[in-house]
């Protein structure tokens, strides 16, 4: 899985038709002239294949977290294979193929509460290895986050993405909220793919719309009300999200949404609204690769350090070209953006003079940001 930096690997095709993901995809490998030749096999239990894996070629085959028999083993390997097996006792796979969903990473909430959760489970090992200098829980995060990157490529190909940058603090129950919640479901039925940070606050709002966006408009302050009964994550990240999986019950189909979180800030539970989420360990990972995907651009809400932190890390790629040409980045309040926290004028002085300068915009509220977002696409 040697590739670039996920946020600056080259547009195209991923895996150029060589990974393999499900048995259904091995079974059919495996009957086609070659077998597994040259193949990269990724996280498939393997067990019941033994006869398969004898027979099949596995020259410059990689298997990656497959488990098998020890003969099958022993015979990948003598054709010339790299074998890298599960890893036991972990709380997470860290050759995966696929990004999570909400289910998954809460999966027990019900029965147990958020503490015995796979989302929990993972936060608790970082907390216990992300100091301790091991090379080897070092090499398991970096395999994870770059299986993360490759199934999240895989799954935005051919897509337009649209970040939306804001606070975790903002409650469930205020005008912001609700603000960054229409946000997402105008985004989503203009057609794009709302991301965001996929945590808390307005992060979680824009996924909540995005997912609402197919129901009538009347759905959406319905369930505004359900979740405002449980304002915030803090004290208890069990009735948050069992909130959050009410109103999906209510709701069950659905519009999806994508949202990419971190341990490092493992204390902001993941939300329940973004159909898949794409969790990582490191956090500059997270942060780069997010606002590298957001191809259609970038809405950032009022937020603290870390919004303005995005907003300039938004902003060099953009100044420079160095992903390309320039894409929108449109501020929403602008009392917020001028005076409370000017970030405004650094960026329009960044700008002047600059190709970037058509594409940045700062609007007064939240719902003009969408038709701001379509003018500057169009500069």
């Amino acid at each position: 899985m040697a590739m670039p930096p996920p946020a600056h690997r080259p547009p195209g095709p991923r895996g150029h038709g060589r990974e393999i993901h499900t048995l259904g995809e091995f079974d059919a490998a495996v009957a086609r002239p070659g077998g597994l030749a040259g193949l990269r096999v990724q996280s498939v239990d393997l067990t019941r294949r033994t006869f398969a894996l004898l027979s099949a070629s596995a020259a410059a085959a990689v298997f990656l977290g497959c488990a098998m028999e020890p003969e099958a083993a022993a015979k990948v390997r003598a054709d010339g294979a790299f074998v890298f097996p599960p890893v036991p006792d972990l709380p997470f796979d860290p050759y995966r193929s696929r990004l999570y969903t909400p289910d998954e990473l809460y999966a027990g909430i019900g029965e147990t509460g958020y503490a015995s959760t796979p989302d929990a489970l993972a936060y608790a090992w970082f907390g216990r290895t992300r100091a301790d200098g091991d090379i080897f829980s070092s090499m398991l995060r970096s395999l994870h986050d770059d299986a993360v990157s490759d199934a999240l490529d895989e799954l935005l190909e051919g897509t337009r993405v649209v970040g939306v940058m804001g606070g975790h603090a903002t409650g469930r129950g205020t005008e912001g909220y609700a603000g960054a919640a229409r946000l997402g479901r105008s985004l989503a039925r203009s057609g794009l793919t709302v991301t965001t940070g996929g945590g808390p606050g307005a992060m979680e709002a824009a996924n909540l719309g995005a997912y609402l966006a197919p129901y009538p408009d009347e759905a959406l302050p319905q369930a505004l009300a359900v979740l405002a009964t449980v304002p915030s994550f803090t004290p208890s990240v069990t009735e948050w999200a069992r909130a959050a999986f009410d109103v999906r019950a209510r709701w069950p189909r659905g519009g999806d949404s994508l949202g990419i979180p971190t341990w490092f800030y493992g204390h902001e539970p993941p939300n329940a609204f973004a159909g898949h989420h794409a969790k990582y360990f490191a956090n500059a990972l997270r942060e780069d690769g997010l606002l590298a995907r957001s191809t259609a651009g970038v809405v950032f809400l009022p937020g603290a350090a870390g919004t303005v932190q995005e907003i300039f890390a938004n902003a060099t790629p953009n100044y420079y070209g160095s992903l390309g040409a320039p894409t929108p980045m449109v501020l929403v309040d602008r009392a917020h953006w001028t005076a409370r926290l000017p970030a405004w004028p650094l960026l329009e002085a960044l700008a002047a003079g600059r190709p970037m300068a058509s594409r940045v915009a700062l609007v007064d509220s939240v719902d003009e940001a969408p038709a701001a977002l379509e003018r500057l696409a169009q500069a």
